[in-house]
């Protein structure tokens, strides 16, 4: 963990299907706040039309995109793709914490494993969110 002095070496990890592409900008601007985004990912089907809005963000935040294609119907590869990344990132050691936007609540066990790593997690999403993440 860094001293108060220092600055959070920060990754953040977007849920392109449960984030609205019009806070973007204001996301950042509360991350920068917190610490510096050193690692930049937004996860979701691109391929669609539907997340079309985040073109912008991604060009203009430097956003990492990952597209991940719905292989079946119900099932969510954007999600256990950011999942993933997320636990390589833990175990790499190289940051001091995980910004993770999104809405859905199924991120909140992933939100508790980091932080029993000794990482810090901040949770952005909107009101509806579980105060757990």
């Amino acid at each position: 963990m860094p001293r108060p002095s220092e600055t959070r070496s920060l990754a953040v990890l977007i849920d392109a299907d449960n984030t609205s592409a019009r806070h973007a900008q204001a996301i950042f601007d509360e991350i920068v706040k917190l610490g510096e985004a050193n690692v930049r990912r937004i996860y979701g089907d691109f391929s669609g039309g539907r997340l079309a809005g985040w073109d912008a963000a991604v060009k203009s935040l430097a956003i990492l995109q990952h597209q991940q294609r719905s292989n079946s119907r119900g099932k969510n590869a954007s999600d256990i793709a950011l999942v993933i990344d997320a636990i390589d990132l833990m175990h790499k050691r190289t940051l001091d914490g995980v910004v993770l936007v999104s809405s859905d609540s199924d991120f909140t066990r992933l939100a508790q494993r980091l932080r029993e790593e000794g990482l810090v997690v901040f949770g952005f999403g909107e009101r509806k969110s579980v105060e757990a993440f």
